[in-house]
């Protein structure tokens, strides 16, 4: 999606300089997601880019679209904007006039067929760790959405799964595999102060939330549980 020239006329921008803030946003994306595993990216971090040396308050807006649409059409990423929620519980309490939003963020998604991502870009290694979370979000899914940390890991451990185990053969450390959700933002994690003690409780965060991950989350329990119903009628 190329900018016209009255686009930038309104920014006192060339043509080449847009083409270079473009080319900056898409490396910084680029590198940041592979970086960090595919955390999302605040939308700050990327109209910092632009502001750094430029101030017309329009123009990162543009820089971000026409960076997202190269994202699409060269690399076959779709950059998805999600809105980063904050706890259901940790609201309660707090103003009626406060948001229940954080700042923007954007997250890499492949627009290529799951199995032919999985085959020729993710690769065996990264593989178990997605298989970890897709598990997870399940039972937290299956949960209403929140889980207690005890009954998460105690669902875990059926799976032959426990917090303490640090050298995991697919997994390593176990506790450090569901924090990275946690900084993915498949998962969002907070104290409930209790009598006695506090708890901590994982909800599902804004990308397990996104609607084609839910929808697949849904599918997959859907088949799981026509599964179920086929043995019990077997049997």
């Amino acid at each position: 999606m190329a900018s016209s020239a009255e686009d930038l006329s309104q920014f006192d921008v060339s043509n080449e300089e847009k083409d270079r803030l473009v080319a900056e946003v898409i490396r910084y994306v680029l590198f940041k997601t592979h970086q960090t595993g595919g955390c999302p990216i605040k939308r700050e971090e990327l109209t910092q880019i632009v502001t750094k040396i430029y101030r017309q308050r329009a123009l990162p807006g543009l820089v971000i679209n026409e960076a997202a649409a190269k994202l699409a059409s060269i690399f076959g990423y779709e950059m998805r904007e999600l809105q980063r929620s904050r706890p259901s519980l940790a609201n309660q309490g707090r103003s009626s006039q406060q948001s229940s939003t954080d700042a923007k963020s954007y997250v890499l998604m492949s627009k290529l067929p799951a199995d032919v991502y999985r085959k020729f870009v993710e690769g065996d290694n990264a593989a178990h760790l997605t298989g970890f979370a897709f598990v997870v979000i399940s039972i937290v899914h299956l949960s209403g959405g929140k889980i207690a940390e005890e009954s998460l890991w105690h669902h875990l451990k059926r799976m032959g799964l426990d917090e303490s185990t640090e050298n995991h053969p697919v997994l390593g450390n176990t506790n450090q595999a569901l924090e990275t959700l946690v900084q993915q933002r498949y998962l969002q994690k907070y104290k409930v102060n209790g009598p006695e003690s506090n708890n901590l409780f994982y909800e599902l965060a804004e990308r397990a939330l996104d609607g084609p991950v839910a929808e697949k989350i849904k599918e997959y329990i859907e088949e799981i549980g026509k599964k179920d119903v086929t043995s019990e009628d077997d049997d």
